[in-house]
């Protein structure tokens, strides 16, 4: 440990937000340098990646729902597990060189966030991903405690912080104290799933066939969770599921935030079932300490609003939502002493 500490001085050490839509990396002392999808391009029945394995992230998007029947641009991540092995660690090697931009040649320690609900085969994958992925050493943070140290709550404080992070892949809902999870929740329902919602809705109200992408767009768009002061609307374009023709349509925030409404209240639902489980006086602290939200989840208008009609308790949205967990990483990473007990156990399972 004394010696990996000693290299980590001339690396250039990482943590990642390993997320199901994007990749994060922040470097100690500089931030985050690198958002990226979590996107490859490679060439169909292969795992060989296009371009000479450059065609990652964001060159990789920009091809989805628009490649030849020889390309297939695909999503290695699955409701933030890894869903394909070999390209996962195609697509960290491409993000760990980009971040390093070629001005170390020590490995890097890394830091990578994982759902507090996956089981010890998915953490195993994403441990022996990062190590083929050129990491030196490879560590894993719950990606709950990640978003709360990002968002700069007390968490080693005998006090309870609560943080909910609704990610593309999983919802993660947790209280934490004294440096430690004491009631955790995570499911599998994200923004991912407000997509499919929005494009469902546009396929039944409309016969419209939109991408991913599109619907993404009205998510960001005009999406809420909550009525809005002002009611937006928006041109879509999409494939006519009769005439099989080209066609746009225009939708209001209105029934968006219905074709929203069950995804929206999953997330409501394990916020709940959360507070309940919460021992009396760490349920007594979040009286006066509220919720936080982190992710790109909690950029959906009004969500704060629900939640906090929902549970009775002052909801916020923490600083630049998408980057807390890369940040909260990075942090993990420069005090690796105090996470002593956790680390052990991630040795002990990279060598069981």
């Amino acid at each position: 440990m004394i010696f990996d500490s000693i290299l980590g001085l001339f690396s250039l050490d990482m943590g990642i937000d390993l997320g199901t839509c994007n990749t994060l990396v922040c470097v100690r002392g500089q931030g985050v340098v690198l958002n990226e999808p979590s996107v490859v391009a490679v060439k169909r029945g292969t795992n060989k990646v296009l371009q000479n394995g450059n065609a990652v992230g964001l060159v990789a998007k920009e091809m989805m729902g628009k490649t030849p029947g020889s390309i297939s641009a695909i999503r290695p991540m699955k409701d933030g597990v890894i869903a394909d092995f070999d390209i996962t660690e195609a697509m960290l090697s491409y993000f760990i060189r980009k971040a390093h931009r070629g001005r170390t040649l020590i490995k890097p320690r890394v830091v990578v966030s994982v759902p507090s609900g996956i089981t010890a085969v998915e953490r195993r994958a994403v441990l022996n991903s990062a190590e083929r992925a050129s990491a030196r050493r490879v560590y894993l943070v719950e990606e709950p405690m990640a978003a709360a140290i990002g968002a700069g709550l007390p968490i080693t404080e005998p006090t309870a912080s609560m943080i909910v992070d609704i990610g593309g892949g999983t919802t993660e809902v947790a209280i934490i104290s004294i440096a430690d999870i004491s009631v955790c929740e995570s499911i599998r329902v994200a923004g991912d799933d407000m997509d499919e919602a929005i494009a469902a809705h546009m396929k039944r109200t409309y016969n419209l066939m939109i991408g991913e992408q599109t619907a993404e767009r009205i998510k960001v768009g005009i999406g809420s969770a909550a009525p809005l002061p002002e009611e937006l609307t928006m041109d879509v374009r999409g494939r006519d599921m009769i005439s099989g023709l080209p066609r746009k349509t225009l939708i209001s925030s209105e029934e968006v935030r219905e074709a929203l409404r069950e995804p929206v209240g999953a997330i409501i639902d394990c916020v709940m079932r959360t507070l309940e489980k919460a021992e009396p006086e760490l349920a007594a602290d979040l009286v006066d300490n509220g919720i936080v939200l982190a992710g790109g989840g909690a950029l959906l208008r009004g969500i704060d609003v629900v939640i906090s009609n929902a549970t009775g308790l002052d909801v916020r949205v923490a600083d630049d939502p998408l980057t807390v967990v890369a940040r909260g990483t990075a942090v993990y990473l420069e005090h690796l002493d105090l996470w002593k007990d956790t680390l052990e156990s991630d040795e002990d399972s990279m060598l069981g």
